[in-house]
């Protein structure tokens, strides 16, 4: 493929979130493959229809702009299924099928499918199906009447785990709650969200902050790289270089992203600039990562008073790497340093934390009081009650 296709493609890319349900790998993969070349938005396969048509919405619910439905795998339900998606308004369906049987296309149209495509899908089927399907959207649903919500993440001092805490709970948000997730690695010069996730972006933030003044949804959505999970990512720069940027960048930046994205995370390091003024507005909700030790509760205690004098963001603390019996200053020193009991505390699991370094692979993945820590903070983002924990059984020698 030449470079001026690849360019060609880049810039039409679409970025809408899309569900492709298929229980048949074959065809879910050339959808998903077809999708990634034109698509620059989070891609959710379901390998199995929902078991019944009642579970749509609670399965679906507003997640995602676009629901590729296999026709082949269940002819009767899938119609089923995309008629039920149509009629609750929850996306726009396209059918695929292997069967260009034009009786099959007029029921499909006539249960609410505004495409329908074939296979083996040729180069550019898919791509004009969403430019079609945008344009459509775009005049159906004009756009998100809300922006989306900033999540800053920021350390108390270098070390503190902030990076990890911030992808973590940006795939949980993504994968987990279905959530339209952009992670933004503003932890420059050089940060390391790419690293964390496993992931090799072909551009970076800096290509956003050079082009700032003519920077849109359009230009952003070619910047990013998609994660397994579907979360979007603006990486930092892999080379050292890029050390200053204007407010005026940065603040065009978060202003594109957050009126694309549902959550926009930033993985801020630990260097507090208050001239970056829009990161801390009364919209943006902070978490300041901290430590229980003394160099990390003396800068915790200087940076709180500097935020809370400012009036702006709200702030939540998260006290990491926490172990109750591990500690050398107790829970009340901690929070009088802190001015106040922390927010959340996230177990010390170095070696779970450490699997994760080596293999890239999401701690929310596994099941650990760590990613059940981190999947609650997600669940109390998205407005969700989060689960009591379970309560360990006494020993008995009668069952």
């Amino acid at each position: 493929m030449s470079d001026a296709i690849r360019m060609s493609d880049a810039l039409n890319a679409a970025i809408l979130s899309v569900a492709v349900i298929s229980p048949d790998e074959q065809l879910r993969k050339a959808a998903t493959s077809a999708l990634s070349e034109c698509n620059k938005g989070p891609i959710q396969e379901f390998i199995a229809y929902p078991s019944t048509l009642h579970e749509v919405p609670r399965a679906l619910g507003s997640s995602f702009d676009v629901v590729v439905v296999d026709l082949d795998s269940d002819t009767e339900y899938a119609l089923e299924l995309v008629e039920t998606i149509s009629n609750n308004n929850l996306s726009i369906a396209i059918a695929l099928s292997s069967q260009a049987d034009p009786r099959l296309l007029l029921r499909c149209m006539r249960a609410g499918a505004r495409e329908f495509l074939t296979l083996p899908l040729e180069r550019g089927d898919m791509a004009q199906a969403l430019h079609r399907v945008s344009a459509l959207r775009s005049s159906v649903h004009p756009g998100k009447t809300t922006e989306g919500r900033l999540l800053v993440f920021l350390g108390a001092k270098g070390g503190s785990g902030v990076t990890t805490l911030a992808c973590s709970v940006a795939v949980s948000l993504a994968k987990d709650l279905k959530q339209r997730t952009l992670l933004i690695d503003l932890n420059l010069p050089l940060g390391d969200v790419a690293i964390n996730l496993g992931i090799r972006p072909e551009h970076s933030i800096v290509s956003a902050f050079q082009n700032s003044g003519r920077l849109d949804s359009h230009l952003l959505s070619t910047l990013l790289v998609r994660h397994d999970s579907g979360l979007s990512v603006l990486a930092a720069p892999s080379e050292l270089g890029l050390t200053y940027v204007s407010v005026d960048a940065i603040d065009k930046l978060l202003k594109v992203a957050r009126e694309e994205f549902d959550f926009v995370v930033v993985d801020a390091g630990s260097v507090l600039d208050m001239q970056r003024k829009h990161l801390f507005d009364s919209s943006t909700t902070i978490y300041l990562v901290t430590q229980a030790g003394i160099p990390e509760l003396r800068n915790s205690h200087r940076l709180i008073s500097q935020l809370s004098a400012t009036g702006g963001p709200r702030l939540e603390i998260v006290l990491n790497r926490y172990g109750a019996r591990s500690l050398t200053i107790d829970d009340a020193h901690i929070a009088r340093a802190l001015t106040r009991p922390p927010n959340w505390k996230i177990p010390n699991d170095f070696a779970a934390v450490r699997r994760m370094q080596d293999t890239t692979i999401p701690l929310t993945e596994e099941t650990s009081p760590i990613s059940r820590a981190i999947r609650n903070m997600a669940q109390s983002i998205c407005g969700q009650s989060i689960a009591a924990p379970e309560k360990k059984k006494k020993f008995s020698l009668f069952g």
